[in-house]
């Protein structure tokens, strides 16, 4: 695998140039650039006539049930009257009903009957998890679709998808705009072919393992092209494709071809297939040239889907490897437990507690049917070794159980399950304590599985193709790769069946029903009401992570956590209890002074603490007082927001009081995004000497003067006997985050 340096012009599709002048080319970069397959469809989404300043309207849109309650409720707060474009709510996140009481379900509830009254489809729990649906029913060349989950990704059938918080779906559904600058185009050119027993997920490993520690990708769209896309399956490529989250990347687009017409014309959508194609000459900001037929099957060590090797690097390395395994464990769990995989060394060989095969990454047709060929005939053992599958859709499933394969995965002892991403983050088949699981999923985050560090419980998951995870099912767990297997790959035809979506998928057609009456839960409550920036803040530092990235997963859990997800405040109870259980008591301490200043009382009454930051303050400040003070709490962490989408990292923050982030960069655009879609200011500092610690008190005065008036820079006091001066940025922000921010949330923003 190759990374330019550098930008780089495509010719035909076929080759790459990167001098144009010794190549002859006469086009200019700016143009060539506009001839890159995302630019184009980028264009016919834009609004703004300004293609350096896009301003993007989405054709589709689609959420499942861990977001889709509080992205309704947000835009019922803000007078959403009819959902203006396809608005799908699946359930495939929150299907174990028993999981927290009723509460599961409410939301279920709450979600058909919100796409009754507002013109939606709902999917119901078991039929398809979110990207599968999506896939089968949504996607279509040249448009674009945006969904709360962060692995939306349809760029393998020609659709440019994105990932993003909750907020900028509400403003889709108030019929606003997402609003980024042009982001660049990094080809991925493909050529060759995989060899016999390589899968998507070993593809997609070996990207990551290049791409996410040096940002080659951050925030830029990866568009695959290349004669190497012709030799592989609609599945395969869609495998590859989901797994682009993880790069960082904005979005995926990916050249199309016949095998792409032959996809939608099984799933009866034939009518949403066009060629779609790089120009002539195209210029990329960057290339990744990859021969497929080198990749070898993979292995993502715990805790990061970038801690790549191959499974023959760590057969033949195992003692060097878990020492590495090791010592990033220290660093993600903070040395809170004992870590250790040395105890899975049976023999010399890698043994593994479980394996699974799952959700949008795991879960196709093709991946499911490849594991039985190399399970038939074989048994995963009587012993601590499980295997569970998880088709992504019924439909899938019912082609798996026409064709026999399902009979063939279930005389192994496997077990075939329905449609659900539980597995993906910590809701359903978790290890047992001290267990090592390796999935065909999306993340292999620390704590995603179900591990609680602070009830001393710890697994760990390592992610692998569908693959190689059955050739070691095959071997009762012993770690073993794919390419292993000398038998026969049957690649059986797959015939799509949608009469179980016509007969239980509610689709309204677009159509509203204003009469409907919304039914809620006990669980399900609207947003607590969030002041208006103040013309100064005080900040209180209430957690500090030196993590080099934190993950959404790590500023509030995934797993059971989750079924408070329609409930803030219920939610915000368990922020960062994974990775600072003080957190919550401390951030609530001090909203104790903001709640004060709402209600027309001193803060400091209600925190006493508070006196002697503010005398300081005073003696340089005297016009500060109540009126014109905002009180709350904030974080420093290295690099936070990677991972998941969930707009809850920041919200239950926010509704604890909090007001701020201070980061030396944000992980992703998103979490930064859900942060200023929240009221919350995207602080900056440089990496280094860090001015303040966890404890601290910050002022920054004039702040709502500066965010008005554009400051490139804030400056900043932390506040001890004296004031000690610092500075911190905003970054870049378009003028209605500014307005966002200044109102206090985009409920506030939006509030007629």
């Amino acid at each position: 695998m190759k990374l330019y340096e550098k930008g780089v012009y495509l010719v035909h599709g076929t080759e790459i140039v990167e001098d144009p002048v010794a190549a002859g080319l006469t086009i200019s970069q700016e143009e060539a650039a506009k001839n890159t397959i995302a630019y184009g469809i980028l264009k016919e989404h834009n609004t703004s006539g300004n293609m350096e300043k896009l301003q993007i309207k989405f054709d589709k849109l689609t959420s499942h049930d861990i977001t889709f309650v509080g992205i309704i409720q947000t835009a019922r707060a803000s007078g959403l009257e009819k959902f203006p474009v396809p608005y799908v709510l699946t359930n495939c996140h929150n299907s174990l009903c028993a999981v927290g009481g009723t509460i599961n379900e409410d939301d279920h509830m709450f979600g058909l009957t919100c796409a009754k009254k507002y013109g939606g489809i709902y999917v119901p729990p078991h039929q398809a998890v979110i990207h599968q649906f999506a896939r089968e029913m949504l996607a279509g060349c040249g448009k674009m679709i945006l969904g709360s989950d962060s692995h939306t990704r349809y760029g393998a059938l020609g659709t440019m998808a994105m990932g993003e918080g909750g907020p900028e779906l509400v403003k889709q559904l108030l019929e606003q705009t997402y609003d980024i600058n042009m982001p660049g185009v990094v080809g991925v050119y493909l050529k060759g072919a995989p060899i016999p027993g390589v899968g998507p997920q070993d593809v997609a490993l070996a990207i990551i393992g290049k791409v996410f520690e040096n940002g080659y990708v951050k925030n830029k769209v990866m568009e695959f092209v290349g004669p190497g896309v012709s030799n592989l399956s609609a599945d395969f490529r869609i495998g590859i494709d989901v797994m682009t989250t993880e790069t960082t990347c904005l979005s995926s687009i990916w050249r199309t071809d016949e095998k792409i017409q032959e996809y939608f014309e099984i799933h009866g959508r034939s009518e949403e297939y066009k060629e779609l194609n790089p120009g002539d000459v195209a210029y990329y900001d960057g290339m990744i040239e990859i021969d497929l037929s080198e990749i070898r099957p993979m292995i993502a060590m715990p805790f990061h889907p970038s801690n790549t090797y191959t499974i023959d690097e760590v057969n033949a390395n195992l003692e060097d490897v878990l020492n590495d395994v090791e010592k990033r464990a220290l660093v993600s769990l903070d040395g809170k437990v004992d870590f250790t995989l040395k105890n899975k060394v049976i023999d010399g060989k890698l043994y593994v507690d479980q394996g699974i095969i799952a959700g949008c990454a795991g879960g196709g047709f093709e991946n499911i049917c490849d594991a039985a060929d190399i399970l038939r005939g074989a048994s995963i053992g009587n012993d601590k070794f499980t295997l569970s599958v998880y088709p992504a859709s019924t439909p899938i499933y019912m082609e798996l159980a026409k064709n026999g394969v399902l009979a063939d995965l279930l005389q192994t002892g496997a077990v075939v399950k329905t449609a659900f991403c539980g597995p993906c983050f910590g809701a359903g088949d978790t290890p047992a304590n001290n267990a090592f699981s390796i999935r065909h999923s999306t993340r292999n985050f620390p704590n995603r599985e179900g591990s609680k560090i602070q009830n001393g419980q710890i697994s760990s998951v390592a992610l692998m193709d569908a693959r190689s995870i059955a050739a070691t099912a095959a071997n009762k767990g012993f770690l073993t790769p794919a390419t292993e297997f000398a038998g026969e790959y049957r690649h059986p035809q797959y015939f799509f069946d949608k009469t179980i979506y016509e007969n239980r998928v509610f689709d309204s057609h677009g159509v509203a029903d204003p009469e409907t009456e919304i039914q809620f839960g006990p669980n399900i409550k609207d947003w607590p009401e969030m002041p208006a920036l103040a013309d100064n803040l005080v900040l209180k530092v209430v957690s500090e992570i030196h993590d080099p990235v934190t993950t959404t997963d790590e500023l509030i859990p995934s797993g059971e956590t989750s079924s408070y997800r329609s409930n803030p405040l219920g939610l915000a109870e368990f922020a960062l209890s994974r990775k600072d259980p003080a957190y919550v008591g401390r951030a609530k301490e001090v909203q104790k002074a903001e709640k004060a200043i709402q209600a027309g009382e001193c803060p400091v009454d209600a925190l006493p603490e508070l006196k002697p930051v503010m005398d300081t303050i005073k003696k340089s400040y005297p016009e500060v007082s109540k009126e014109n003070l905002g009180v709350g709490s904030t974080i420093f962490a290295v690099k936070p927001g990677d991972g998941s989408a969930r707009e809850q990292a920041a919200s239950c923050q926010k509704v604890l009081g909090g007001w701020a982030n201070i980061a030396n960069e944000y992980a992703t655009k998103r979490y930064r995004s859900n942060l200023i879609n929240w009221g919350m200011l995207p602080f900056l500092i440089q990496a280094g000497d860090l001015p303040f610690k966890n404890g601290d008190y910050i002022f920054v005065p004039d702040v709502k003067k500066a965010v008005e008036e554009k400051a490139d820079s804030i400056k900043a006091y932390v506040v001890g006997d004296e004031l000690k001066e610092f500075t911190m940025a905003l970054g870049e922000l378009t003028d209605d985050e500014r307005e966002i921010i200044l109102k206090g949330c985009l409920i506030n923003y939006n509030r007629k």
